[in-house]
């Protein structure tokens, strides 16, 4: 499955390096591109989308 959501918080490289990094501890074959300039997360996945939504929220992060 594929899901782009935006992140409101992502300020920086860091920023996108830890929610890839969570969303990959979910599911480590995600494929992932996070962006803090739009403040938009792609992710393609097996997993479901309020998965990966719980791994960007408990790493910190407003899903909006």
């Amino acid at each position: 499955m594929s899901f782009q959501v935006t992140v409101t918080d992502m300020a920086c490289s860091a920023c996108s390096d830890t929610i890839t990094k969570a969303i990959q501890t979910i599911d480590p074959t995600a494929k992932v591109n996070a962006d803090p300039k739009t403040k938009l997360v792609s992710v393609d996945t097996l997993a479901s989308f309020s998965e990966i939504k719980q791994a960007i929220t408990t790493a910190g992060y407003t899903v909006t």
